[in-house]
């Protein structure tokens, strides 16, 4: 048997059937040989944001998923990047633009690395508080590997330092 790595995704959509598109990603995910879908977190609905703070976009539909996997990092992420072609998101793109599906490899296990096209753990995740939350809600005592805290005070963190993205919980129901 090979060895089982464990991997954290985040997933966000704010294109059309934002929830069509997530499920979709995590049933291409899931049907992947080699990678078993662990646990999702929660759907939260999240503003748009660019660099300036909301971008008047489409709201984003974000959650985060844990699976276990015997790919490495690196071909875990040309996988990630198929399923993203597959589901319409161009691979080339202008950064914050709109997205039918974003899969971001968050962290795998407690790899740090930097290589053109992937940097393990995202660069991004601890000052994302859209990405935090939902992570937050499958591992919360995950440690990041770079700054050692755990995903739980990364995120009381990011919300202490006044970054309050507008976060609310998804529920079903608002999805008509």
């Amino acid at each position: 048997m090979k060895y089982k790595h464990n991997a954290y995704i985040g997933v966000g959509s704010n294109v059309g059937d934002r929830i069509s598109n997530c499920t979709r990603a995590l049933g291409l995910i899931s049907s992947r040989k080699g990678i078993d879908l662990v646990k999702v977190s929660r759907w939260f609905e999240t503003e748009a944001l660019d660099a300036d703070g909301p971008s008047g976009a489409d709201p984003f539909l974000n959650a985060a998923i844990h699976i276990s996997t015997t790919m490495v990092a690196e071909d875990l992420m040309r996988e990630l990047l198929g399923i993203e072609a597959a589901l319409g998101r161009p691979y080339v793109r202008q950064k914050g633009e709109p997205r039918t599906i974003d899969l971001d490899l968050l962290l795998f296990d407690d790899l740090s690395l930097n290589l053109k096209g992937l940097t393990i753990p995202h660069p991004e995740l601890t000052k994302r508080l859209f990405v935090l939350v939902p992570l937050c809600d499958i591992a919360p005592d995950v440690v990041h590997p770079s700054s050692g805290l755990t995903i739980r005070d990364l995120e009381l963190r990011c919300r202490s330092d006044g970054i309050q993205a507008g976060i609310s919980e998804w529920r079903e129901a608002d999805a008509d």
